[in-house]
């Protein structure tokens, strides 16, 4: 896999050396609160791998949303590595200031008619699946949106813009996988080269949010773009973002992008099953070197002694 991607009607602009045909693997946390455990597993995992396969090892800030990251996670985030023993390939890229090249994929899928604008807010979409039961859901358990908006005709989506009503992008999906034409998947790499096909199923994820009211971008597209742009060959992160992979997959297609290959690995989980996150309050690596456990009890623990 070459590392220059002008690769269709998509520039996504190279920021991998031009001639450094090594295996590119990535870690991009996002600093909107400590670094926990099953972090340093992830974290661990991706220098890991590209040590053992002479391959380079680069740090992501994804930190698209303005309003929850801070600075000061973002210094915690490199001290925490560096505890860890890691070091990376400079530049790191933050996401925050590259929100131009986003605009220019979520354009491009604009001039292919597949985006619209949506008004709704969650409570407009709830109070149309609220009495519906067995109204589906999207991987995430979000009830898939019941496409009120795409039914609304260029005249009326022209009127509510120019009235100063903000808008989402939300990908009409059965044109997308309609103008792909063609089954869609990717490798899935186990332990060592075991590899197997996955059939990706974007539709599972509806007519999703591309590119949200207050920032002109998403999680989905950003990632994709940016393994692009970085020349990132495999994408080893947790299976609670196995499904999200369709829906890169599709994206990728449409921007003519190459497929990476993917490993997804089993989470952490506290005692009672639930995985490892900041939203649940799990023990930061800050606390528990407060506590005195060192790097080294760390790498052990996760079996990387």
């Amino acid at each position: 896999m070459t590392s220059q991607f002008r690769t269709g009607p998509v520039e996504v602009g190279a920021l991998a050396p031009k001639d450094d045909m090594r295996p590119v693997f990535r870690f991009a946390p996002s600093p909107n609160g400590y670094l926990h455990i099953g972090h340093a597993y992830s974290a661990l995992r991706n220098f890991d791998m590209a040590r053992r396969r002479d391959g380079r090892f680069i740090l992501r800030i994804e930190d698209i949303d303005t309003d929850r990251c801070r600075p000061e996670y973002e210094q915690a985030i490199f001290e925490d590595l560096e505890w860890l023993g890691l070091t990376w390939d400079e530049p790191v890229l933050r996401q925050s200031e590259h929100f131009s090249a986003y605009a220019k994929a979520v354009e491009h899928l604009q001039e292919r008619g597949l985006l619209y604008p949506c008004f709704c807010s969650r409570l407009d979409i709830s109070r149309v699946v609220t009495d519906r039961r067995d109204w589906p859901r999207d991987p995430d358990g979000g009830p898939l949106y019941p496409g009120t908006c795409r039914h609304l005709s260029e005249e009326e989506r022209a009127r509510r813009i120019a009235s100063g009503q903000h808008a989402a992008l939300r990908i009409d999906m059965a044109q997308a996988v309609g103008q792909i034409g063609q089954l869609l998947g990717w490798p899935e790499y186990g332990e060592g080269e075991d590899v197997r096909d996955i059939h990706a199923e974007p539709s599972l994820w509806g007519d999703c949010v591309l590119a949200r009211k207050d920032i002109p971008t998403s999680y989905h597209i950003s990632v994709v773009v940016d393994d692009a742009r970085q020349g990132v060959t495999d994408i080893v992160r947790g299976k609670d973002l196995f499904d999200a992979t369709s829906l890169h997959r599709l994206l990728q297609e449409l921007f003519d992008l190459p497929t990476p290959r993917y490993h997804h690995h089993d989470l952490l989980r506290d005692p009672t099953g639930q995985k490892l996150s900041k939203s649940t309050r799990a023990k930061s690596l800050r606390a528990l070197r407060e506590e005195g456990v060192t790097a080294q009890d760390v790498r052990k623990r996760l079996g990387f002694s």
